[in-house]
């Protein structure tokens, strides 16, 4: 198995506990790591046999960018289990969603959560 990621796609938008938050807005990345077998993609150079990921990036912009939600948590497992939905040939989606300078009343740099999904249930 192979992987396919993105690596630290910023966003600004509007998540978060508080409804200060949500108002004002604030700067997040994301990291997406997918397993994919892009085997036959690397043989014959043809992005069909593949995961796009440019595609996964608008899906990925487009629920950060046009949803409000609370928790980083809810964000990364929206992110990854559309992911599983959109592109059957992922079989592994690992998702990161950082909150940068989050409002802690101190100094932060992030925030971060990390989801895993298979692609199946693991028994």
């Amino acid at each position: 198995m192979h992987s396919v990621r993105l690596n630290r796609a910023v966003f600004t938008a509007h998540h978060g506990v508080k409804s200060a938050e949500q108002q004002a807005g604030g700067s997040y990345e994301v990291d997406v790591s997918m397993d994919v077998d892009f085997e036959e993609a690397a043989r014959t150079d043809d992005l069909h046999k593949t995961v796009d990921y440019a595609c996964v990036y608008g899906l990925v912009e487009g629920l950060i960018t046009t949803n409000r939600f609370k928790l980083l948590e809810r964000i990364a497992w929206k992110i990854a289990h559309r992911i599983l939905e959109e592109f059957p040939e992922v079989v592994y989606v690992e998702v990161a969603v950082r909150k940068m300078n989050p409002p802690l009343g101190g100094s932060c740099a992030s925030s971060e959560v990390i989801y895993r999904a298979p692609r199946w249930p693991t028994a």
